[in-house]
Order: structure tokens, then C-alpha cells, then sequence
């Protein structure tokens, strides 16, 4: 017993006193080699949203995935083809119910299907979301952008190595360097943790980390954009009040991610909400507004987290030689922690668009 409440102290200790990582959330990592706007990609112009939308769900509720989802409706040169929801942030019911509101006050001349996906990680009986990827995948080339757990798009190329030719490109949010906390207040905030906290998980992962596994195994096209870029653009209310002003679909996403906002400014101290898959639709339009690089991704324990004392598994990216010697899954993939100076720029102008 003595023993614990010494770890404890020892614990607490180090949110006080000045420990390495912790103004951050990141420790020393070997450089990785950011190409500027690239490396260029091609990705096909039919599109394919995975999400986990839980805008307004509660006053905690991610809101970025209906961001995401806004923009990429309404973006010209591109055709969602479908939409599928998953588990993640709110019970696929919910998710089901927020995206075909959305989507019915876009009103696009032709409106995306939207299928109901998988209800939790590792799903034993198949969603309706399994067979239209797969058919859409098998109409032709395919960009997905996987916005929550990668769930129904392991479901769907399971048993079927022949449609993998045809994804062109997965954008998925998740992963992280070694040793990395996912810490948003950046040692700003005054919230928990004597100013250091909340510290987030890599959500997307952490909620199917078989899926993810899987689908690393594969060797697909696949690009990670991470909580490292989403930290660096915030929207904040005056930004909401300029998607209300323009009404419609952008006010009513607007009027769903107020609670999100005031949960940022209450808790992580914050005068705006980083919009981590806000940026994998930002991606699959334009690339060119990330930095990016060819990395090793490995599914292993982190040893440089926390040590002996809890190393959690975790999508892992680096340099070759910071892989781990026995992952359970690797392959290389595009990271891109580092987005245009104007993004937030970009993001409005693509919000408020009509």
C-alpha cells in the first residue's frame, strides 16, 4: 500500500514541477523528411465518407466530423458516392440520424446514400455499410475518408483482396510519433491537472485498434493526418458566427458544435476547437495545404510513453529505425503533422460556400 501511494505522489508531482513533454504533449523524436506541399498523390474524384458525426449529440460531443461532411458535399470537382456511419463518438444510431439531417439541408441535386455501418468494434454480424463499400469499390477507383474508428472499411475489404486495387487512397485521422500525448491545452490552459490537462487519446484507433491493425497490414494507400496538424487551426465563435450568418446547412453545424466550443473554453481553456477530421476533408480536396512524409506506421506498445509503468498499444510513425522490432502490423504510409499557414483561411471560405 505504501509503495502505491508513493507512485501517486510521484505521479502528481510530475504534472507540478517542469517535466520534458509536458508543456507540449511531445518528446524529442528524430526529424521526419516533411516534403512542402507534398508528396504529390493521386486520388480519385469519387469519394466515400466513413463517420462517426456526432455534432450536438451532448454538450461534450465532437462537432468536427459534420464539418468535414459539410465541406466535402458541397465541394465541386469530386462525387461522394456514399456515406457510411460507424461507431465512435455517439452509437451509429445517432450518427445515422445527425448525417441524414445534414445531408438533407445540403440538398445537393443528387444526394449520397447513407448506410447504416457497425455498431462496435469487432462486429460479428454484417451492417448494410459492408456491402455498398465493397459495391462501391468495385464500380471503380475509390478515395475513402475514414472520419472514426476504421471499422466498416476493414469489414468490408475482408475476404475481398480484389477490391483493394481499387482504393486509390484511405485519409484517416489517427496516429502519433512515439512518447507523443495528445495534450490540447499546450500548457495555456487552466483546466485539470494543475494547468496540464485533458489529455486526449488517439480516439480513432484506440476505439478499433483490430480494425486499424488490419487495415495497416494490407499495405494500402494510405495517408494519416494527425492530431499534430489539427493543433495548429482553431474556429472559434466568432467563426460559428459567421456560418450562422450565412444560414442554412452551415448554421445549422454551427448551432450543433456550440456545446463543443464552451466545452473547450471550460475545460481545455481554450478559445476554440481544434478540428481534427475537419482536416482529412481539407486533405482529400487539396493536398497540397500539407506537409507530408513517406514514414514507418507500426501497431506496438509505446515504451516511451509512460515506460514500464503503462505503455499503451498505439498507431506508431517514424523514422525506420524507431520501429518496433515485433509490431503487430507495419507498413509505410504518409504522415502530415504541418498544414498551410492559411488553412484556417481555407476551411471558412469552404464552410460558408454556397
Amino acid at each position: 500500500m505504501a509503495a502505491l501511494l508513493l507512485l501517486a505522489l510521484v505521479i502528481l508531482l510530475s504534472f507540478v514541477i517542469s517535466v520534458p513533454g509536458w508543456p507540449t504533449g511531445e518528446r524529442k523524436a528524430a526529424p521526419l523528411a516533411l516534403v512542402r506541399s507534398g508528396p504529390p498523390v493521386a486520388m480519385p474524384r469519387r469519394v466515400w465518407i466513413d463517420t462517426d458525426a456526432a455534432c450536438g449529440h451532448s454538450s461534450r460531443a465532437d462537432a468536427d466530423d459534420c464539418f468535414a461532411l459539410l465541406i466535402l458535399l458541397r465541394a465541386p470537382g469530386i462525387e461522394v458516392v456514399g456515406i457510411t456511419t460507424v461507431h465512435g463518438n455517439a452509437p451509429v444510431e445517432v450518427a445515422q440520424r445527425i448525417v441524414h439531417e445534414l445531408v438533407a439541408l445540403v440538398g445537393r441535386n443528387r444526394t449520397p446514400p447513407v448506410h447504416r455501418g457497425s455498431a462496435t468494434e469487432s462486429p460479428t454480424v454484417p451492417a448494410p455499410a459492408h456491402a455498398a463499400l465493397r459495391d462501391a469499390l468495385a464500380a471503380g477507383p475509390l478515395t475513402i475518408v475514414a472520419l472514426g474508428p476504421l471499422t466498416n472499411i476493414a469489414a468490408a475489404l475482408r475476404g475481398r483482396p480484389d477490391l483493394a486495387h481499387n482504393l486509390g487512397r484511405l485519409v484517416t485521422v489517427m496516429g502519433r510519433r512515439p512518447g507523443h500525448l495528445f495534450h490540447p491545452a499546450e500548457g495555456r490552459g487552466s483546466g485539470i491537472l494543475f494547468g496540464h490537462g485533458p489529455v486526449f487519446r488517439d480516439f480513432n484507433f484506440d476505439k478499433d485498434r483490430a480494425a486499424a491493425t488490419e487495415i495497416l497490414a494490407l499495405g494500402l494507400p494510405v495517408t494519416l493526418v494527425p492530431y499534430e496538424a489539427a493543433r495548429n487551426v482553431t474556429l472559434s465563435a466568432d467563426d460559428l458566427a459567421v456560418l450562422n450568418a450565412a444560414g442554412g446547412a452551415p448554421a445549422w453545424v454551427a448551432s450543433r458544435a456550440r456545446g463543443w466550443l464552451d466545452f473547450w473554453a471550460a475545460v481545455v481553456g481554450l478559445g476554440g476547437f481544434y478540428p481534427f477530421d475537419t482536416l482529412a476533408a481539407a486533405y482529400a480536396l487539396e493536398p497540397a495545404l500539407f506537409d507530408c512524409a513517406e514514414v514507418a506506421a507500426w501497431v506496438a506498445k509505446d515504451r516511451k510513453l509512460w515506460g514500464r509503468l503503462f505503455s499503451p498499444e498505439a498507431l506508431l510513425v517514424g523514422i525506420e529505425r524507431e520501429r518496433a522490432e515485433k509490431p503487430r502490423a507495419s507498413a509505410k504510409v504518409l504522415y502530415c503533422p504541418r498544414i498551410a499557414p492559411h488553412m484556417h483561411a481555407w476551411l471558412m471560405a469552404r464552410l460558408v460556400r454556397r
